[in-house]
């Protein structure tokens, strides 16, 4: 099973798929579910069939990875299927059919507005509502809004003319569709975030100017330099009125919450710096902080109880906007957030908040993308000579001794780390027994800590413990795992990258979860275009 394979993937019955498995078939079922969700996105939850030809190439429910093999086919099979509209057709009477009166508007004449009795109401648009919690990260394309009527003629009208001869829309034609322009786009990108990138804002720019090239701006260098301004001053304004209606991730920033001595607009604003879809969210309706504060002292007694993880996760899964305030507003040490909050240092709760945050599916998602890059990066590791290359053939050594996929993924993340120009030691600490561990751990301030034998195959004399600031937070028995479970304690506790380790933390977020991956340091991208 450690041969890559292959497998010919059902979707649906008009999308058919290859599914790559440079690792080979995963041992669990689970594990190919997983992946098959990350690397296609499903968004639904499903099951998976596969095709058994003792049964004339029948489809079963599959319950074992032995009973596929390289090349065979496998089918998703959706369990909660979009629900049916059915509509029912009744014949009417025509007699007794009520038909609505369409009186004619009037005239005045000379004016060209239908007088008062006959006018329909027009209703002030409103301000856009606070979502409770974003359900999509930025995307990877920026779809532009839809405006109003009167600014899509004009539009369409000036896009033809571009067409014709090349002429835009000068400053005077302008003045009149800047409002609905550009407060239409500050809707849309307020969905997305409330504190919008110069990279968000340039891709918006362009991908306006792309639809209506109309609005181009010839003395500009890219044609959209001056709707990036634009744009910058109306989000700005866009953030202000919304301060009014209480939307935490505004408020936070807003002046009167700031120290005296640091009462300016720029100074140390809060703001989403790793990808949080969810930075700062509202608290659910008709839910206050006193009302979760209660939910959380009630978690303390259900988390004691054995069998009870379905409660639990509800109740987190409630309280996630109160942890988000304390972790954001307080900045509270790990160990004192550990005993308000002892749920959360669970493998399955921090998958579930880091979810919460970024809407993507944490240890899912890290290893389909590891396993998917890890012959490349395998192929481009080997090339580094000196004494960065000497340590990572020794590194490789390990598979002689142990090729398992576990073995191969911890491989490939040393060997990054190593070709990065970083340390291992800074990631990894290798101790012989829990004695020397519990006499030097409150001195790591971000690690991972490997205590015991590890030499004999299969043996569960060792186990892998995630530290932070002095605190032992996770125990795991995998050390790839723990690195994408490290990734989530950091987004949970908004917790800043380990200096030392700034590229090593950078490829885990912007190419193995996917999160701003638009935006790389040279090195990352250049390795970005290598693997991938």
């Amino acid at each position: 099973m450690s041969q890559p394979a292959n497998l010919r993937l059902i979707l649906s019955d008009h999308n058919i798929q290859k599914l790559a498995l440079p690792s080979g078939i995963p041992v669990t079922v689970e594990e190919l579910h997983s992946i098959v969700q990350a690397t296609f996105g499903i968004p639904l939850d499903f099951c998976l069939h596969f095709k058994d030809a003792d049964f004339g190439n029948k489809f079963f429910s599959l319950v074992s990875t032995t009973c596929i093999v390289d090349k065979d086919t496998i089918k998703v099979v959706y369990i909660d299927a979009p629900p049916t509209v059915t509509l029912t057709l009744t014949d009417v009477d025509s007699s007794s059919a009520s038909i609505p009166d369409f009186s004619p508007l009037t005239f005045d004449d000379g004016c060209s507005s239908a007088s008062s009795h006959d006018t329909l109401p027009v209703s002030p648009r409103p301000m856009t509502e606070i979502p409770a919690q974003r359900s999509k990260g930025w995307p990877a394309e920026f779809l532009i809004p839809r405006f109003s009527a009167n600014t899509e003629i004009l539009l369409q009208s000036g896009n033809e003319k571009f067409s014709c001869s090349g002429n835009v829309f000068g400053t005077n034609d302008l003045i009149s569709l800047l409002p609905d322009i550009l407060g239409n786009l500050a809707e849309t990108i307020f969905e997305y975030t409330a504190y919008p990138s110069s990279a968000n804002l340039s891709q918006v720019a362009g991908a306006l100017v792309k639809k209506h090239p109309c609005l181009k701006e010839p003395g500009s260098f890219n044609g959209c330099y001056g709707w990036i301004q634009r744009l910058k001053y109306k989000m700005n304004n866009f953030r202000c009125k919304h301060r009014g209606t209480g939307c935490p991730e505004i408020v936070v920033n807003s002046l009167k919450r700031k120290a005296s001595h640091e009462q300016t607009p720029a100074k140390n604003v809060k703001k989403a710096k790793k990808a949080e879809v969810n930075y700062l969210p509202p608290h659910p309706q008709g839910e206050t902080s006193e009302s979760l504060e209660k939910e959380r002292e009630e978690l303390l007694s259900e988390v004691m109880k054995k069998d009870n993880g379905q409660v639990v996760a509800g109740k987190m899964a409630k309280t996630f906007s109160l942890r988000r305030q304390e972790v954001i507003y307080e900045a509270p040490a790990i160990r004192d957030f550990m005993q308000r909050w002892p749920a959360l240092f669970d493998a399955r709760q921090i998958n579930d908040e880091f979810k919460s945050i970024t809407t993507v599916s944490l240890e899912a998602t890290f290893m389909a993308k590891l396993d998917q890059c890890t012959q490349k990066l395998m192929g481009v590791v080997s090339s580094r000579g000196g004494a960065s290359g000497a340590r990572i053939r020794q590194i490789k050594d390990m598979l002689l001794e142990h090729n398992t996929i576990e073995m191969r993924r911890e491989v490939a993340i040393r060997c990054l780390v190593v070709y990065l120009g970083e340390k291992e030691e800074d990631l990894f600490k290798e101790y012989c027994d829990n004695e020397e561990f519990e006499t030097s751990f409150e001195s790591h301030v971000m690690k991972i800590a490997i205590v015991g034998d590890r030499s004999t195959p299969g043996s569960d004399h060792w186990m892998a413990t995630i530290v932070m600031e002095g605190t032992k937070c996770l125990i795991e028995k995998d050390i790839p795992r723990s690195c994408a479970l490290l990734m989530g304690i950091i987004y949970a506790l908004n917790i800043s990258y380990c200096k030392k380790l700034k590229y090593t933390f950078e490829v885990f977020q912007k190419l193995f979860l996917g999160l701003d991956g638009l935006r790389c340091s040279a090195k990352v991208i250049g390795l970005k275009n290598t693997i991938f």
